[in-house]
């Protein structure tokens, strides 16, 4: 069976966001530890770091992984943006350290019309390099794909494969992939199939078992619209049918399926997760 989950919130108490996955029927979360809308981040306490790991051990979730705030860009042409955005993020890996999280999910960022796209792959390089060397714990950087927007990094395969060759820490960087954002950068898993796209993956990013965490989510707008849009499993461009076949694609059953599909009145995260169970089968 394939572990299922969401992003949680973390509203009141990081050990809340367990407790809010057990009532979702959760075998896996993604939680952000700290507000993802500004820069500046509270401590984590001993005795909250301490309940957060205790209500985890508890609920037998597993494994939980943690997001990247927002506001940080790995390939800023800002150096102030630049300069914040690496304390950010040896600063998040230190706080995974302390609740022992084992995955980091981050965006690559956008490089600026000065820079181009070659020097935001090697600042990205360089400020995942400086996090992971200057940092407490083990917990694995997983590099996420996008959408390929307009000056982004990360939009293809081959990009991630490039930031990840560059890095050469094959224990401590590893791979997220989304549905959504493969669909919208221009990758067909409907009409070419699922086989296929993840082959194109593994051959030009890296290997599959480098792949340890799925965002499982349909897609509001069509392939290669280049647009960022989640949609409720099923509801979307991709379809039952897609979704179903990522989800008992043998070759990425060992990843942590995490939906992050729209809050609103269409359909409940219970109910998501109960589509998700039966095309999971």
């Amino acid at each position: 069976m394939v572990k299922l989950g969401f992003h949680v919130s973390i509203a009141g108490s990081l050990d809340l966001a367990i407790s809010r996955a057990e009532d979702l029927g959760c075998d896996t979360i993604q939680i952000f530890t700290r507000s993802p809308r500004i820069w500046a981040a509270k401590p984590i306490a001993p005795t909250v770091a301490n309940a957060f790991k205790n209500a985890v051990k508890r609920s037998g979730i597993d494994p939980i992984v943690d997001h990247m705030p927002y506001l940080p860009n790995p390939a800023a042409e800002k150096p102030d943006v630049y300069e914040k955005t690496v304390f950010t993020l040896t600063d998040e890996l230190t706080r995974c350290a302390q609740l022992d999280i084992p995955y980091l999910v981050t965006h690559l960022g956008h490089y600026g019309p000065d820079d181009g796209h070659n020097k935001g792959q090697e600042k990205v390089i360089a400020a995942i390099g400086y996090a992971l060397d200057n940092s407490e714990g083990s917990t694995m950087i997983l590099l996420e794909n996008t959408a390929n927007e307009k000056n982004t990094v990360g939009g293809t395969f081959t990009d991630i494969g490039i930031i990840a060759d560059g890095l050469s820490r094959e224990e401590r960087v590893g791979f997220c992939f989304d549905t959504c954002h493969a669909g919208a950068a221009g990758y067909d898993m409907k009409g070419h199939g699922v086989e296929t796209v993840f082959g194109w993956f593994n051959d030009e990013a890296g290997s599959l078992s480098r792949l340890k965490v799925i965002h499982l989510n349909d897609m509001k707008g069509g392939i290669g619209s280049h647009l960022d849009r989640h949609e409720h499993l099923g509801l979307g461009f991709l379809g039952e049918q897609t979704i179903h076949d990522v989800l008992t694609f043998s070759k990425i059953s060992h990843c942590a399926f995490i939906m992050e599909t729209p809050a609103d009145e269409t359909r409940s995260d219970k109910e998501n997760m109960a589509v998700a169970r039966r095309l999971s089968q």
